[in-house]
Order: C-alpha cells, then structure tokens, then sequence
C-alpha cells in the first residue's frame, strides 16, 4: 500500500518583514565594516521575502514592529514569546488547512509538526476542536526536530496509511520563526536570523493514487556533525546557531555518498541524473549550492527550491512543504528526492513521484 500526498494548502501570514530586517540588523552592527558584509551578504541569500504576524515598525522613530512586541533594549523573554505562539499558531494553520479545498471525508489522524513554540494542550488538540474532528481522531505531535521535522512527519502520516488504507490523515507544519529575532551585535546571528520567515503548510495523506507517492524513507546522522546546526532554548526565545561548516559538510556527505554508489546510501545507489525531480529544503542560498555541487546537478535542478527560498524564506518544517506544493501546483511530473537536513546533523530523505493532479 502506497500513500500520497493528495493535496496541499500553505500559508503566511500577512507582513512582509525582509527588507525591515535588513535595516533593523544592519542598524544594530557596530562598525561600518560588519555593516558593508552584512548588505553584501544579505543581497546575494536568494531570499525576497519573508512574513510574520508582526507589522514593521518605523525604524527612524525607534520602533522594531509597530505593534511593540519587540522593544530596543527590552527585547519580551521566552514566555511572552509562548504566549504569541498560542494567539497566532492556531489561525494560521486554520488558513492552510482551509486551502485544502476542502479536506474530504474524515480525518482519522492528525500529525502537526513544529519547532518554534510549545502548549499544552498543543496545536493538536487545538486543531482538532476547530476542525470538528472526532473525539478519537489519533493525534501526533513532533517537535523541536527542526528543518527536516517534515520529513518524519510525512513518514508517520505513510505509516499511517499502510497501517490501514482507509486511513485519511491531515500533516500540520506550522513554524513562527519571527518569534525569536534576537537583538544582537554580532554579525553571524544577524545573517541566521536573516534566513527565517513564518509559514504553514496542511497537507492531506490518503492510499488514494492521485498526487505525490510516498516511500522509502530514510535518514542518516551525520558524524562529528552535532555541533554544526543547533537550537536551544534561552530566556529570550529561542536561538539558533548556523556553523559557517554546514554547507561544506552537506556538499562532501552528498559527494562521498553519490561516488560510493550504496544501496543503503541517501541516493540509495542511484545517479543523481537517473532522479527527475529534486525537492531540497531551502535552508539558505548556500545549502542549495552546496546540494548542486556536491550531486553535480544543473542549475534548474533546484529551480523550485529556489524560488521557494525567494519568495518566503526558510519557514523551518514548512518550508520543503511549500517547494512540493509549487511542484504539484506547477505539473510536474515524474520519480523524485526530497531532502532536508536538520539539528544532529540530520539529512531526512524520502522518494516520491509526482503525477499531477486530476
């Protein structure tokens, strides 16, 4: 038994916050020399546009958004930030699931998977209430997983419907990466923070053959790799840490795996030119190259990925969601990869084969 991704929704909210980011973090860098690298490296991450519930604030008047949540100097700590989570989390997964259009029948499991806040009762069980799901609908949260937390939530949705074929079962994303802007100094945390936007997809998984098919799922720990990316929990939200290695390590693992040709390799033995299709997690301008250079793929390869990356930036779990949703929403067709790489170092892969839909 075979299960697809039958349709996808997405969602952000409704401010563009990138170009206010710039201003904001170039404002705060100390000498003129980190702010010249810093508009250097900003105009060359491929990223547009980014969205939060936030509204930006009017820089000159010494505002950072115009609701005042954050504050120069007075920055809201780790619960405040909780608390904006449970306001806006539930509402903007109710906008992607409703761009389902709508989901049919019942939902027998729910997974939501998430990496930016935490309540209790959770994003489940909020979701199901507003949904009017079933008192038993089978509930799974996945958290703190990071980047790739998609990837093991589409592998339990698969399971899911192995398991039980007349299973339908509805995949949350949600990510409010705004959230944890950190007011800093320091030229590395202002170009990680330069990456992340708010975003969320639902997607609907059935052992109905129309859309992406799932299978073969795999994952792989990169060794000596756990300090590399990193996301851990302070007083003042949550904070990331992007190790400039990452995209020479992602680059050297895909090489050695493509040269070694293993059937229990990420390629699963395979050439990168015997795979059509190729949905990366956009983690920033830099991943992406390091996955072209590293499989020898040609430009158009990660064309979706890209322009994913440009238009929302890196919405964390979200954010290979969107790029398959562009992919089904474009026609195209044939056998695939998906990847993504999250805190562990994890790559978190699957194949799949897109028909489009009828």
């Amino acid at each position: 038994m075979t299960a697809h991704i039958n349709r996808i929704g997405t969602a952000t909210p409704a401010h563009d916050i990138h170009a206010d980011f710039v201003a904001f973090a170039t404002a705060g860098l100390e000498d003129a020399r980190s702010r010249a690298v810093f508009a250097r490296m900003a105009a060359r991450a491929g990223i547009g546009h980014r969205y939060s519930h936030l509204r930006p604030g009017v820089l000159a008047a010494g505002e950072v958004d115009a609701d005042g949540f954050y504050r120069r100097g007075r920055f809201p700590g780790t619960a405040a930030r909780m608390r904006a989570y449970g306001a806006q989390a539930l509402a903007l997964s109710l906008a992607a699931v409703a761009r389902l259009a709508p989901v049919a029948g019942e939902i027998t499991h729910l997974i939501v998977a998430s990496c930016t806040g935490f309540t209790a009762p959770g994003l489940d069980v909020q979701l199901a209430a507003a949904l009017g799901l079933r008192g038993d609908v089978a509930r799974c949260m996945i958290g703190f997983m990071g980047c790739a937390a998609a990837v093991p939530a589409l592998r339990a949705a698969s399971e899911a419907v192995r398991a039980d074929p007349s299973a339908r079962v509805l995949v949350v994303n949600l990510e409010l990466c705004s959230l944890h802007l950190q007011e800093t100094t320091d030229i590395e945390t202002a170009l990680s923070l330069l990456l992340f936007g708010d975003g969320c997809a639902a997607a609907l998984v059935t052992a109905e053959p129309d859309g992406i098919a799932l299978g073969d799922f795999r994952a792989a720990i990169l060794p000596d790799s756990a300090g590399l990316i990193t996301w851990t929990i302070g007083d003042q939200g949550f904070v990331m840490h992007l190790s400039g290695q990452v995209p020479n390590r992602i680059a050297a693992t895909l090489r050695a795996d493509a040269a070694a040709a293993r059937p229990d390799g990420l390629l699963r033995g395979q050439r990168a030119d015997d795979i059509a299709l190729w949905a990366v997690h956009g983690g920033g301008r830099t991943v992406l190259d390091a996955v072209e250079i590293g499989l020898g793929l040609p430009p158009a390869a990660l064309r979706p990925s890209r322009e994913v990356l440009h238009d929302y930036g890196n919405m964390s779990s979200a954010t290979i969601m969107f790029v398959l949703a562009r992919m089904l929403a474009g026609g195209m067709s044939g056998p695939g990869l998906a990847m993504a790489f999250g805190p562990g170092m994890v790559a978190e892969t699957f194949r799949f084969r897109l028909r489009p839909p009828r």
